[in-house]
């Protein structure tokens, strides 16, 4: 029998095949799961929605009862840093809401077009801070405290023999400035006040890239991230996205690359429109990971020779299909998607998802 080290390793350079597009032994298994692993273990969701700590000793215990999968996107729940990357309030199991339920972004207006003029003179890094603890009272010197923990969180779930597959995560400015204003606040800036817009994103992008830049040196990560739900193509006007989206994309994966890591795009919503945007960077240095409303065999047709593809399984399916539909539907995914392809949850696997789907999407690959 395989030590976990032994596994770890061999887990390892079978993401690194797929990424690389060469051929793996077998196609690597990497969903993006944390709610899933509080259901699935009979973890009360008030206490896994709000403790990174905990939340990642359950999922650690879950990865162990569902057998021979990879990895898994992250450590820990991503709960508690909502508002962080998005700069608006959550409601939280136990507390806005009941203990067993999902948490919920409560996204507001609560950022004003007035607050530009505030980052603009005083930066972004003071207004930040005091935005996070007193306007939408994330209990902030708690959080920092917690994610101080995360190499030991990662350690833990390595020690097991997963991967943890992108410990850093970032999102994009464009995330931030829409969340704390709001969708629909930010489009009317968009078109009423595009320039102090771009202004502030300006301010708010070089710190971020000097950070980014930091955390990949700090924590020596080999996948980064890279979140822009709120970037789709889809909901833009093309001048307008590439303006304040792929501009702001551009930099962040340059960033990435020169550091020596590899991007994880993780896609949410539908980007048809632009795929061909990514042909920009190298072959073999990203993975386009989709929720399953960007078509997956647009994505290979586009990009399938240049990164490898991350996805698509449907929550839809996980949850409400049989074990045979989900077999059969990766199954086919790994045939039709090939070398470069690791197979995941179209986003989070749902917390409803039946255990027995879940194994059915990981036999699949072991087929």
């Amino acid at each position: 029998m395989k030590t976990n080290a032994e596994l770890l390793n061999e887990r390892r350079e079978r993401i690194r095949k797929a990424v690389a597009l060469e051929k793996p032994d077998k196609t690597p298994v990497v969903p993006l799961m944390d709610a899933f692993c509080a259901k699935h273990m009979g973890a009360p969701m008030a206490k896994f929605a709000t403790s990174l700590t905990y939340s990642n000793e359950v999922m650690v215990e879950s990865m162990k009862e569902l057998g021979d999968l990879d990895g898994s996107d992250s450590a820990f729940v991503a709960a508690p840093l909502f508002p962080l990357g998005f700069m608006t309030r959550i409601k939280m199991p136990g507390k806005e809401l009941p203990d067993d339920m999902l948490w919920q972004l409560d996204e507001k207006e609560v950022m004003t077009r007035d607050d530009y003029d505030t980052i603009l003179s005083k930066g972004w890094p003071a207004f930040e801070d005091d935005y996070l603890r007193n306007r939408i009272g994330v209990p902030l010197d708690d959080v920092l405290a917690e994610l101080a923990n995360i190499p030991q969180m990662v350690k833990k779930m390595e020690d097991a023999g997963y991967v943890v597959y992108s410990p850093l995560v970032i999102n994009l400015v464009t995330e931030k400035i829409s969340g704390g204003r709001s969708m629909p606040g930010f489009m009317k800036d968009l078109y009423q006040c595009p320039d102090k817009v771009e202004a502030v994103i300006d301010v708010i992008q070089e710190g971020t890239l000097n950070e980014l830049r930091q955390a990949i040196r700090a924590t020596k990560s080999e996948y980064v991230f890279i979140s822009p739900a709120r970037g789709a193509s889809e909901f833009f006007r093309p001048k307008l996205w590439e303006r304040f989206v792929w501009k702001y994309l551009k930099q962040v994966a340059d960033a990435i690359l020169e550091e020596g890591a590899v991007i994880n795009f993780h896609i949410d919503s539908n980007w048809e429109r632009d795929l061909e945007y990514f042909k920009s960077f190298p072959k073999g240095k990203c993975v386009f990971e989709t929720d399953g409303v960007t078509d997956i065999y647009k994505i290979k047709e586009a990009l399938g020779d240049r990164m490898c593809i991350k996805g698509d399984v449907p929550a839809a399916m996980l949850a409400l299909g049989t074990p045979d539909q989900v077999y059969n539907y990766c199954t086919k995914l790994i045939r039709d998607m090939g070398p470069g392809f690791i197979l995941s949850s179209g986003c989070a696997l749902p917390a409803n998802a039946k255990v027995e789907n879940v194994k059915a999407m990981i036999a699949a690959a072991r087929s």
